[in-house]
């Protein structure tokens, strides 16, 4: 029986474990944060999982919440006008073909650590360094680093020619909340696009407290939304969040009039440089650790793929180690495992990284004349579920004016 041992008790480290778990597999899982105080602690993410995803959790029957989570139906895409004249220049919303659905990671991941232990799994509470790292290679078959922060994670070194920035390109943050407005058009994520300003996007999930609504900013650093710094009660992160949608985005604004926030620890706000790392750490002793998901891969929250990407690398790692029976975990096998993963994220970085800059001409022209074509506002939408489907037509203006004409309701 194999032995293998995983750091990181999140998205991806979780569901790899329960499915090695369930395989036969014995599995120690190191994370320094036990079950209670993930309960008690902060909001983590915002975690907008589409169907490809949610779908490798089923095949796992890890969906525990899947009745009680709210179904995300649509997404909704608006453009506000510059000179913040109060209404979108530009608004349209397409349905997805299948939902999606977000849940509390303060919910999900304690209630997946009780079943990895009721089904055998040897759970660690401890902080991982270079010597707990030693120490679980000597006595497992393989060992991956899940835990996309702290320390040790920067100890795989970053790919330059895979890593385009070296700052932070939002200052981000998160607003939990009980009583927004519901759509109309029923459960949808709202994108807004604030040239100049930053994005704001908002949809339905599920919390400790029931269903709510989570609130996402993204500031242009030095801008107005970057305004996150000294708030040092929720309740005035709160107010701060009001104050940016009846500045910006009114028609948004007019959705939260009797919000409060869902609990204390429902406020999140900070930043990151989004970066690739190489895949395979060499510890003093000459034993390898293989990175997956953000440990590895980590993009801007704006497209929100985070968890979306961390259960399909766990799905391809769990086909992965499965397919490899008794053979040595080599680092030609590490290497091939992250390039077999790689060839689904590379669309998510790139995807990712082109909404992180100024959009080009041919982009909004595509999301133009989607507010005119219902099937290719659902075409961009879809993308949602696998960025790869972007590919050629959302970074090549000859193809993406090829596809406006296809969809042109008047052509």
């Amino acid at each position: 029986m194999r032995n293998i041992a995983i750091v990181g008790a999140g998205q991806s480290g979780l569901q790899l474990a329960l499915g090695l778990l369930a395989a036969g597999y014995r599995v120690t899982l190191m994370t320094n944060r036990d079950a209670e105080s993930l309960r008690r602690g902060r909001v983590m993410s915002s975690q907008c999982m589409f169907h490809s995803a949610l779908e490798s959790e089923r095949c796992s029957q890890l969906n525990f919440w899947e009745e009680p989570a709210p179904p995300i139906e649509g997404i909704g895409l608006s453009i506000a006008d510059p000179q913040g004249a109060g209404a979108a220049a530009l608004s349209w919303r397409a349905g997805l073909d299948s939902y999606a659905q977000s849940v509390d990671q303060r919910l999900k991941m304690p209630g997946w650590m009780a079943a990895f232990e009721d089904g055998g799994g040897r759970l660690v509470i401890a902080d991982a360094g270079v010597a707990e790292l030693e120490r679980l290679s000597a006595e497992h078959d393989l060992v991956l680093l899940a835990a996309g922060k702290g320390e040790v994670v920067k100890r795989f070194a970053v790919d330059r020619a895979r890593s385009r920035f070296d700052r932070p390109q939002r200052a981000l943050a998160l607003t939990y909340v009980h009583g927004m407005r519901p759509m109309d058009a029923g459960g949808q994520i709202n994108f807004n696009l604030i040239p100049g300003v930053g994005e704001y996007f908002t949809f339905p999930a599920l919390t400790l407290s029931g269903p709510c609504d989570i609130m996402v900013f993204e500031g242009l650093p030095g801008g107005e939304m970057d305004c996150w710094q000294g708030l040092d009660t929720p309740e005035r992160h709160l107010r701060q969040s009001l104050a940016i949608l009846r500045r910006w985005l009114p028609w948004e604004a007019e959705r939260c009039g009797e919000v409060e926030l869902t609990d204390a620890m429902g406020t999140l706000a900070g930043g990151f440089t989004p970066c690739v790392r190489q895949p395979v750490l060499t510890l003093p002793s000459g034993h390898r650790v293989l990175g997956m998901a953000d440990a590895l891969v980590l993009n801007d929250p704006i497209t929100g793929q985070g968890s979306n990407s961390a259960a399909k690398c766990a799905a391809i790692y769990l086909q992965r180690i499965l397919a490899h029976r008794d053979a040595a975990f080599d680092s030609r096998w590490m290497e091939e495992t992250f390039d077999d993963y790689w060839h689904y994220a590379r669309h998510v970085v790139s995807w990712t990284n082109s909404l992180l800059q100024p959009p080009q001409p041919h982009v909004m022209a595509l999301l133009g004349s989607a507010a005119q074509a219902e099937p290719l506002a659902g075409k961009i939408v879809n993308g949602f579920d696998d960025p790869g489907r972007f590919a050629p037509w959302w970074y090549q203006p000859e193809a993406a004016h090829r596809l406006i004409r296809e969809h042109d309701p008047a052509g």
